[in-house]
């Protein structure tokens, strides 16, 4: 999604349903993600949604944005702390923190060092994660189990429509979608859709 869409996209997701989201913008400067962020962040908060900032820990601060996501080379839970706290300016409520994690191990050490949720995946392939392959989903219901039954955990990575289902009945009991969302023709119609698939799981998207 360009620089341009990024309001009138993340809108339709909030007015699908959505209950959720992150800002990941790989390779782009900082001074862009802050416009773009700068954006979003009202109209998340105008519905209610939690807007997580995916890297940069001291700017989530500086935005006052409820959480930030970091992956498993982006340094340890504590550090990224640190870096929220040196630039926080204004008492906000709780942040959350949330880590990338590949597998099962990485799923019991990202709760054992203290995130607030977690990423699960990608479990198939997909273009935001180039060149990583899929996990699987055999090990969906253990890190449920173990993991997601203290903190949220998201499954992640090349989720979309077709395979929702397939994903569900191995356990996942929250998601994450990204392509299948941002080229739908009909982005409100298409989170919707989701949505409501998903309803009778007690999951979230």
């Amino acid at each position: 999604v360009s620089e341009e869409n990024a309001a009138s996209v993340t809108a339709e997701l909030l007015a699908g349903g959505a209950d959720i989201l992150q800002l990941r913008a790989k390779g782009h400067d900082l001074a862009t993600i802050r416009r773009v962020a700068e954006s979003l962040i009202p109209l998340c908060r105008g519905a209610g949604v939690p807007f997580i900032l995916n890297d940069h820990p001291a700017l989530a601060a500086e935005l006052g944005a409820d959480g930030v996501h970091i992956g498993q080379d982006d340094g340890s839970l504590a550090d990224a702390r640190a870096l929220f706290q040196s630039a926080i300016r204004n008492p906000q409520s709780p942040i959350l923190f949330g880590r990338s994690t590949h597998s099962l191990d990485q799923a019991r050490a990202a709760l054992a060092e203290g995130f607030d949720y977690i990423g699960f995946g990608p479990l198939f392939p997909t273009p935001t994660k180039l060149g990583r392959p899929g996990i699987g989903l055999e090990n969906i219901a253990a890190m449920e189990r173990e993991v997601g039954s203290k903190i949220p955990a998201f499954c992640i990575g090349g989720i979309k429509r077709g395979n929702l289902a397939e994903v569900l009945s191995a356990g996942a009991r929250r998601v994450v979608i990204v392509s299948d969302l941002l080229t739908a023709r009909a982005v409100k119609a298409a989170t919707g859709e989701i949505a409501a698939a998903i309803a009778d799981c007690g999951t979230r998207i």
